[in-house]
């Protein structure tokens, strides 16, 4: 346990910073998700961990702390994103319903699949267990899409946040049913969702108003400590409260949308655009680390018996089966012919284990292998990489197709009169 000191744990921590910086990096040219690298790095340091007897730990507790303050940096990051212009309504529009259909669909293909291995599973439980596995991960999605063109990196920025929101909205409402011993009702859920949409609205406005005419240097984080702790109050008071920063995100982003009319004469805009600038540097500096040590800690918990178990593969890779047969037909119906990278691009990670980690006691499944999480999590990983790599592939092909017929048309020309 010497090992485990404070100087060490500190130099470690510093080591696996500077090697995810150098994943993204690697991520950027080869295609492969830095967060597959990540869990990869997280098993080595857990056969490490392992190799000295220090095993025992729990890493619950640090997984849901990261998780929920990664969660509320990813959002607010793919808030500050969005543009609501008239001309994106149609995008908007499309990527919404394909990840709201996307949800809806797998999560009860991948309940049915559960219902069928698992008896001990009703219908309520599978679909709490199954809701996970359906979102998207924006966590994995936004920083890998970078180098697509503007309307599919457009797509997978609304897509992947739509299925973020909704899909934690989802799993809140049937996890309801084991946290207040009663089933919800759809009506009283909406209602909640009707003054959460209210709330974060006032508080929005009064956030922005208030923060415009502080003129400390420090005032960034403490925008961010106020957020999160909205956040939890709204939790503790079950709110859906990831509304809350989506909201704030999108007023920041289009303050001259949301300051029309007599609004606009309380906004300082030079001041809120400060704001945005600076907001927007801090969420990504800080999704980028609690990213890092997640999915590092997540990899470290992993148990590799497990992956290797064939029963754990078959009923995972059912789920997999369903989630892209699913997604190509919702993208042949809503995007057209072109459907590569998108089908590919259909991650799990962050989000999915949060959830999982948050599943009430008395919904609990015992039966259930943890291992199907694993794998769906790194296979959606992997086939998101060969989908990206294929498509670079394409894409270079396509350029080299031109420049050889550019070459081609050049050197051949029509004989003129001269000739």
């Amino acid at each position: 346990m010497e090992l485990l000191n404070t100087y060490n744990l500190i130099i470690l921590s510093c080591v696996i910073i500077i090697l995810s910086f150098f994943f993204g990096e690697l991520s950027k040219k080869t295609n492969i998700p830095s967060v597959l690298m990540l869990i990869i790095l997280g098993i080595f340091l857990g056969l490490g961990i392992k190799s000295i007897g220090a095993e025992d730990f729990d890493y619950r507790q640090i997984l849901e702390i990261l998780g929920t303050v990664g969660l509320i940096m990813i959002v607010l990051e793919a808030a500050l994103e969005l543009e609501l212009k008239r001309e994106k309504i149609i995008p908007i529009g499309m990527s919404f319903a394909v990840a709201l259909l996307g949800l809806l669909v797998s999560t009860a293909c991948a309940a049915w699949i559960l219902m069928y291995y698992f008896p001990s599973f009703d219908l309520h439980k599978a679909w709490l267990y199954a809701t996970p596995l359906s979102i998207l991960s924006s966590a994995i999605i936004i920083p890998s899409v970078g180098g697509l063109v503007s309307k599919k990196k457009e797509f997978h920025v609304y897509e992947s946040t739509f299925s973020d929101i909704l899909g934690i909205m989802l799993f809140y409402f049937l996890a309801a049913r084991y946290e207040n011993g009663e089933h919800t009702s759809m009506l009283a859920y909406g209602g909640n969702i009707l003054l959460t949409v209210v709330l974060s609205l006032v508080f929005s406005y009064g956030i922005l108003l208030v923060f415009q005419n502080i003129k400390s240097h420090v005032k960034l984080f403490l925008l961010i400590s106020v957020l999160i702790l909205i956040y939890s109050l709204g939790k503790k008071m079950h709110l859906s409260s990831l509304i809350i920063i989506l909201i704030f995100g999108l007023m920041i982003a289009n303050v001259e949308l949301f300051f029309k009319g007599e609004l606009g004469k309380w906004l300082k805009l030079d001041r809120a655009k400060d704001i945005y600038d600076g907001l927007h540097v801090i969420t990504i500096e800080t999704a980028f680390v609690v990213r890092t040590f997640f999915f590092v800690i997540f990899g470290i918990t992993i148990n590799l018996s497990s992956l290797t178990n064939v029963y754990v593969l078959g009923i995972a890779s059912l789920i997999l089966l369903s989630i892209y047969v699913i997604r190509f037909v919702l993208l042949k119906a809503f995007t057209g012919e072109d459907v590569v990278p998108q089908l590919f691009i259909a991650p799990r990670g962050l989000i999915t284990v949060l959830l999982f980690y948050q599943i009430p006691e008395a919904g609990m499944v015992k039966a259930f292998e943890p291992g199907i999480l694993m794998i769906i999590i790194i296979g959606t990983s992997i086939i998101m990489t060969g989908g990206m790599i294929y498509d670079r592939q394409r894409s270079n092909k396509a350029i080299n197709t031109a420049k050889n017929d550019s070459v081609e048309y050049k050197e051949w020309r029509a004989p003129s009169i001269d000739d």
